[in-house]
């Protein structure tokens, strides 16, 4: 009796625990409740999806390559910047603290950025070393861009005078709140305590002061996820994201510093090189968080888009192209009444069309010649082509119905070309719609 008691509770358990987990792999999408941990059950469901969806280990490969390739010009840029403020003999300090194993490493590096640097007033710079410089860095920022809008489903880039602009801004920003976060702790407490004179306060002002680091980690990957994405980004996902990823961030980078203290073994195998495959793994680390930031963002600003996600996956062709017709509607009425143009964000939220589904629907009426897009005070809207007061259902539907590719296989095109003229006359004219199967095919023999 005992063991049939057992055995019961255990099987209940069990199977508390499947349903469970049911319901946050499928059954959250059907939950319509606005409670908190259903929102944050269906963040998680969509970052793991989107995660795993966009194969983002491959993107951070690819960015750990960039980065690596952009080292000796970002840290020569960032040496250069603290020549300004005075803070260089501090960066070399605390690079040689954080990795206290490769001394020697470090110093070799140090000593190329600073024939890098020794080159700036000279012509040979100018010209091939600043193209160089830029061409790296620039580049590094653009696959940045490339796998954000990777992850948001953004398929237009920043125009070239907006990526010039947005990442000399960036390029620049950045190096000084790093110099700031290098030397921020110091100026401050030399400041509190002449303004203080080392009383009660200190111990606590070296307490706040002391995560001046983190704060500015944060804020750099907030910044990140709020303005590199060529889309509107909510401030609210991206400061909570760049909060979890900043904090996970400063995580990995401790374990990176402390583990240099006991790599000696590890130098005695792969010598001078010993730095490369740590700071390899580090970088894939780092760039993996900041990717994982970016679909939590995504995933906080979207989750409302996905109550019908495999619905929409797997729609019918004669609805969709029904439901676009409908879109079309909406954007000629708004233009007719001289109302503001369409937007994809509108039709998710006032329709409760999935985001997916919308941006497959507008770019379907793109192809098909009816809608054009164009930039309104930096969103994208939709507006009609051309005019379409005169154009007919019908003829909206058959223009959808010829989006993408028809006739591109050779030897079927040719051999059944009878049935297929038959069949393309049956769904546009009503006579030719009645005729029966058997002669379409005793058409093509």
């Amino acid at each position: 009796m005992v063991t049939t008691n057992h055995d019961s509770t255990a099987g209940g358990l069990w199977q508390q625990i499947k349903s469970a987990v049911d319901y946050c792999v499928s059954g959250v999408w059907d939950d319509t409740r606005d409670a908190w941990w259903v929102k944050g059950v269906k963040v998680v469901n969509l970052s793991v999806r989107s995660f795993l969806d966009r194969d983002l280990q491959t993107r951070a490969g690819a960015l750990t390559y960039s980065t690596v390739l952009a080292l000796v010009p970002a840290l020569a840029m960032l040496f250069a910047i603290g020549r300004g403020f005075g803070f260089q003999n501090l960066l070399q300090s605390q690079l040689i603290n954080y990795l206290p194993a490769q001394r020697e490493a470090l110093e070799s590096a140090l000593t190329y950025v600073d024939a890098y640097l020794s080159q700036a007033s000279q012509g040979a710079f100018v010209g091939i070393g600043l193209v160089v410089l830029l061409y790296t860095l620039y580049s590094l920022m653009g696959n940045v861009e490339t796998a954000f809008n990777h992850v948001w489903g953004v398929a237009d880039e920043r125009s070239l005078k907006r990526k010039f602009s947005d990442y000399t801004a960036l390029l620049l920003l950045i190096p000084v709140l790093m110099v700031c976060s290098a030397g921020i702790s110091i100026f401050m407490s030399d400041a509190v305590q002449r303004m203080f004179g080392g009383g009660m306060l200190s111990p606590v002002a070296h307490s706040v002061l002391g995560a001046m680091p983190m704060v500015i980690t944060w804020v750099i990957f907030a910044a990140a996820y709020w303005l590199v994405p060529n889309t509107r980004v909510e401030l609210g996902g991206a400061v909570c994201a760049g909060v979890l990823c900043g904090t996970l961030f400063q995580g990995v980078q401790w374990l990176f510093v402390t583990g240099q203290l006991y790599v000696s073994k590890y130098n005695a195998i792969y010598g001078s090189f010993a730095f490369l495959p740590l700071l390899l793994v580090w970088l894939q680390l780092s760039w993996l968080i900041a990717l994982a930031g970016v679909v939590l963002t995504y995933s906080w600003q979207n989750i409302h888009n996905f109550a019908h996600r495999e619905a929409a996956a797997d729609v019918a062709p004669a609805y969709f192209a029904h439901l676009a017709v409908a879109v079309l509607a909406v954007a000629q009425q708004r233009f007719e009444r001289g109302e503001p143009a369409l937007t994809q964000a509108e039709l998710e939220r006032d329709y409760d069309i999935p985001g997916l589904l919308a941006s497959r629907l507008l770019r379907g009426l793109q192809r098909a010649g009816l809608l054009v897009p164009a930039t309104v005070d930096k969103a994208r809207v939709w507006q009609p082509a051309r005019d379409l007061s005169r154009l007919s259902a019908g003829e909206a539907l058959e223009a959808m119905g010829h989006v993408g590719h028809e006739r591109f296989i050779t030897k079927a095109d040719e051999r059944l070309a009878p049935a297929l003229d038959r069949l393309a006359a049956a769904a546009t004219h009503p006579e030719a719609a009645a005729t029966p199967l058997r002669e379409i095919l005793q058409a093509q023999q």
